[in-house]
């Protein structure tokens, strides 16, 4: 049996992705030094973005899986190299353009100087959806990271910025096991669950406070916006911190085009306060879309619904506001433990009564209530 040509072997890398950047690895410049000996045995050298790549065990056996199914291949040596800032550089550039194109095309906040945010471009796929609540305890976080995943779950490519910054809790719940990888400046999300995440709980010590004033909150948000590579998701999901207050305010100047989700629980109370966050929402021209209606009852071991919270605050809400109830999310133990343990129920339960809530909420958001085209009669072609 022949050997491959050393062109056979790029060609046959060619599918094989870096698995934070979601691209090749030879559209990448990460192959190098391609040998075929006489025997079968394929050497080459794969550069690593940076020195303690978190993720090259994983590159190891993608690179292996694709060589080894080729005929005539004996055997893969396998080296490792680091990009130099140059090449990083490049690599930055190609994925997320140049820092200094967009500048001073946007009101400069902080880092960014202006820096334009690829999600209020008009021509942004990428729908921006902010989940609030008029106070905490409500669940909201954990309603932001099982939609995340039910969304995955149903083939979109979907992101998370945690912008509960003093109570941040979406890597924990995501169950993200390390921290952003930085490449000449561009932030490299964790993935978990097929959700990219960014949040301050990966730049601070554990157990350690955040006490920042608004400009210092403004810029975090930014750069989370800006300097991230969150690659063209298909929704970027956005845990705001309970009630009202400067972050909701940066946000709607930073993502216009947001829709906004009102995450309450069926007591009058909590309703009542929910209806604070609306307002906020409406303030800053950002359409509201639906409530959901997180606690709504708990399923016994009779098969009874027990409503511990009482029942109708989450429909009364919708009323009020001439929106939907987009959906009603039971209390289950396994939602709890989830939380805590980084196994999102939608991920690990999806066939379960709450897992099943989530994708019908998936559904619903993705599906019944796409955006519709607008029809322009500038745009007419004659």
């Amino acid at each position: 049996m022949s050997t491959p040509t050393t062109d056979t072997i790029i060609d046959a890398l060619r599918p094989v992705e870096d698995p934070e950047l979601h691209r090749s690895i030879v559209d990448l410049g990460m192959v190098r030094d391609v040998v075929v000996a006489p025997t079968g045995v394929v050497g080459l050298t794969v550069v690593l973005t940076v020195a303690g790549c978190p993720l090259r065990n994983e590159i190891t056996n993608r690179v292996n899986g694709a060589l080894r199914a080729l005929p005539g291949v004996s055997d893969v040596n396998l080296n490792f190299g680091v990009m130099n800032d140059a090449e990083r550089a490049k690599v930055r550039e190609m994925l997320h353009g140049n820092p200094a194109a967009t500048a001073g095309s946007g009101h400069a906040h902080g880092h960014a100087e202006g820096r334009e945010i690829p999600f209020a471009k008009p021509g942004s796929k990428t729908r921006a959806i902010l989940v609030s609540s008029g106070k905490g305890g409500v669940g909201k976080s954990s309603v932001t990271t099982n939609l995340a995943v039910a969304l995955a779950n149903a083939g979109y490519k979907v992101g998370i910025v945690d912008a509960d910054i003093y109570g941040y809790s979406i890597p924990r719940m995501l169950g993200t096991d390390r921290d952003p990888v930085v490449i000449d400046n561009m932030l490299l999300p964790p993935e978990a669950w097929g959700v990219r995440c960014i949040s301050i709980g990966y730049f601070v010590p554990e157990g350690q406070a955040v006490v920042w004033r608004g400009p210092m909150l403004h810029k975090a948000l930014e750069q989370f916006l800006t300097d991230v590579y969150w690659d063209e998701p298909d929704f970027l999901l956005v845990d705001m911190p309970p009630g009202t207050g400067d972050i909701a305010l940066s946000l709607s100047q930073y993502l216009p085009r947001a829709e906004v989700l009102v995450v309450t629980t069926p007591q009058e109370a909590a309703q009542k306060v929910a209806r604070l966050s609306a307002a906020m929402a409406a303030k800053v021209n950002l359409p509201v879309r639906g409530i959901i209606e997180n606690m709504s009852w708990f399923t016994g071991d009779d098969g009874k619904k027990y409503e511990l919270f009482g029942s109708g605050g989450g429909q009364l809400l919708a009323d009020e506001l001439n929106v939907p109830l987009l959906a009603q999310i039971p209390l289950m133990t396994a939602l709890r433990e989830g939380g805590d343990d980084g196994k999102p129920i939608a991920a690990v339960a999806p066939d379960s009564e709450v897992g099943k809530a989530f994708a019908n909420l998936a559904h619903k958001i993705a599906v019944e209530m796409k955006p519709k085209k607008v029809f322009s009669a500038a745009l007419k072609v004659n």
